[in-house]
């Protein structure tokens, strides 16, 4: 499917980005543009793969203009450009609106005018009830390019969006934490023992937006169902891949946290379509003339739950380390743990 075609990546040096680029550079893809803002990592990327179909954009998703610049001559575009840390998004709120509200409308927009065939947004569990800056910026990122689609002929552009839970090991989450703590000799710090979060690899993330690729219609968000585990069975399995013996100490909820979280709301989880391993929620159609929808409501609502990580498949302590060590990110820590022991 994407044979002779160029694709874009926007936020293309990040775990996410790399992880996409990594998935498409082995097969008969035309060309690969790199889209960020961070000329290291840009040059990191081009001394390791020393790949010609790599083609690296120095821009920013706030400045229209680079985005439309990066966009001559590509077929298909993966959004990913993002502010993803919940403390960074607490402090300065207007920068995550920056990136991830006016960005994404930017790269939309950009899409809509250089005529892409198809766009995939990335979103996160957080935008769901969200309850901090940056879920809420997901949030509103949703929104707009929900609109965006419903605005554009799908056949010239489509537009569509996946939402994923934690991706285990991705930059600035808590398993390289945890990782650290342990090579520093200090506790394994955990908020709330009981505190839940979704565990998806990299490449599962990444294989949920090959399937909104392949299946999303116009302002659908694609989710992939997911099993999760406790904050405390997590370290727990953490320390037993290395084991130590280090104390797990509780240091209480941090500010924006949320004691679990949710891929599907429970409105969306009455629309959405169940397709075996993941969900299809589909765009609201409705137009400004919706006076009949305060006069008729939705009794399936009531009866439905939202799909969160306190009710999906919780893993115990033998299945997180089974799903721990099919990381290349684990494996290569660990021998160099043992190297070093």
């Amino acid at each position: 499917m994407f044979k002779d075609k160029t694709l874009l990546i926007t936020g293309g040096t990040g775990s996410f980005g790399n992880a996409v680029m990594k998935r498409f550079l082995g097969t008969d893809v035309k060309e690969i543009r790199i889209f960020s803002r961070d000329e290291k990592k840009q040059d990191d990327m081009r001394k390791l793969y020393k790949n010609d179909k790599l083609k690296f954009y120095i821009g920013d998703v706030r400045d229209l203009a680079s985005v439309k610049n990066a966009m001559y001559g590509v077929d298909y575009v993966f959004h990913a450009a993002a502010l993803k840390q919940v403390p960074s998004c607490e402090f300065f709120p207007l920068e995550a609106v920056k990136t991830n509200i006016i960005g994404t409308d930017n790269v939309v927009t950009g899409a809509i005018e250089m005529g892409i065939k198809k766009v995939i947004c990335l979103s996160t569990d957080k935008a769901a009830y969200p309850i901090n800056a940056m879920g809420i910026s997901k949030a509103m990122m949703e929104k707009v390019f929900v609109a965006k689609s419903n605005t554009v002929n799908p056949e010239k552009t489509l537009i569509c969006g996946t939402r994923y839970g934690n991706v285990m090991a991705s930059r600035g989450s808590v398993i390289p934490l945890f990782i650290e703590q342990i090579k520093n000799g200090g506790p394994l710090t955990v908020t709330d023992p009981n505190m839940t979060r979704f565990l998806m690899s990299l490449e599962e993330a990444v294989e949920l937006v090959v399937f909104a690729f392949q299946n999303a219609e116009a302002g659908d968000i694609m989710v992939q169902k997911a099993p999760a585990s406790t904050i405390w069975d997590l370290a727990q399995a953490v320390r037993e891949i290395f084991s130590v013996k280090n104390e797990i100490k509780i240091i209480g909820t941090r500010h924006g946290e949320k004691l679990y979280e949710t891929l599907l709301t429970r409105e969306e989880h009455v629309v959405a379509e169940d397709l075996g391993g993941f969900y299809r929620v589909p765009a609201d159609k409705r137009d400004l003339n919706y006076d009949k929808y305060f006069v008729e409501g939705n009794k399936k609502i009531q009866q439905v739950e939202d799909y969160n990580s306190h009710n999906t498949e919780r893993l115990g302590v033998e299945a997180i380390k089974d799903k721990l060590l099919k990381l290349d990110y684990i494996q290569e820590e660990l021998k160099n743990w043992e190297g070093k022991r």
